[in-house]
Parts: C-alpha cells; sequence; structure tokens
C-alpha cells in the first residue's frame, strides 16, 4: 500500500507500565475501514473491556466516512477484538486477578490492508514514575542537543 496508516497512542506510554503486548483483529463495517484509510480514527481515550467472554475496545473514535451515505457508521460505537481464545483467556484472568487494564497502543493497517489494533496490558504509573520519565526525557533531549553542537 502506498498510503502508510499508523494512528499512536502516544498516552499511554507515559500513563502506564506496558506488562505485555497483544495484536488483535477488529470487527469493523465498509465506512470505517474507510475512514480508518484516510487517518481520520483516535485512540487515545480508548480502552478494552470484557463482555461475555469477548474482548471490545470502547470510546474509539472513528469519525464518520466523507461519502458515506444513510448507512454510515456511528462514530463511538463498540467494536469487537478478534483473537485467540487461549490469549483471550489469559487477559481476562489477569486483568480479574490483579487490576490491570487493556489499552490500545496503536491501530494501523498491515501489509495485506486489514487493520490490526495493537493492545498491551498495561499498570497504572503512580505519580512519582511520571516524573521520573518526564525527567529521564529531558536528559536524553540535552544529551542530544549537546552532542549536536
Amino acid at each position: 500500500m502506498a498510503n502508510k496508516v499508523e494512528i499512536v497512542n502516544k498516552k499511554a506510554k507515559f500513563e502506564y507500565t506496558i506488562l505485555d503486548r497483544y495484536e488483535a483483529g477488529i470487527v469493523l463495517t465498509g465506512t470505517e475501514i474507510k475512514s480508518i484509510r484516510q487517518n481520520k480514527a483516535s485512540i487515545s481515550d480508548a480502552y478494552c473491556v470484557f463482555k461475555d467472554g469477548e474482548l471490545w475496545v470502547k470510546n474509539m473514535h472513528i469519525a464518520e466516512y466523507s461519502h458515506g451515505t444513510y448507512n454510515n457508521h456511528e462514530p463511538k460505537r463498540d467494536r469487537k477484538l478478534l483473537l485467540h481464545k487461549h490469549q483471550l483467556r489469559r487477559l481476562e484472568s489477569k486483568v480479574k486477578e490483579s487490576g490491570l487494564t487493556i489499552v490500545p497502543l496503536r491501530l494501523y493497517i498491515n501489509e495485506k490492508g486489514i487493520a490490526k489494533l495493537e493492545i498491551a496490558l498495561v499498570r497504572g504509573k503512580k505519580e512519582h514514575d511520571k516524573r521520573e520519565a518526564i525527567k529521564k526525557r529531558e536528559t536524553e533531549r540535552n544529551i542530544s542537543k549537546f552532542f549536536k553542537l
């Protein structure tokens, strides 16, 4: 594909400690995939929940397709994620027992033209962890500026 689509959740790496990553397929309608191909989606406020043993992504915004007709999709509807059964069972048990959560990290289209969502099992960071991340980022930035001179 000539058009490279990659929508990233920048807030997730700052807010959470990433423990494990998974690649999941998404059940989409025709107008949703067309909007994603135009980079008109946002996953910054999205999160995943289990309903009846299935994993669903909530609050993921995919803008309505500009050339869609009366059968255009709803922008913030819940979308089902596709994973293997053993992955679903492992994720569900970890979320229930230890208070972890599942967040989308990036939405992209693979080389076959299929939309994929990279999700992660995460633990929320405390305030002091966030301060350490900011400090580390600033020192790396200062070092890179120093060596460019």
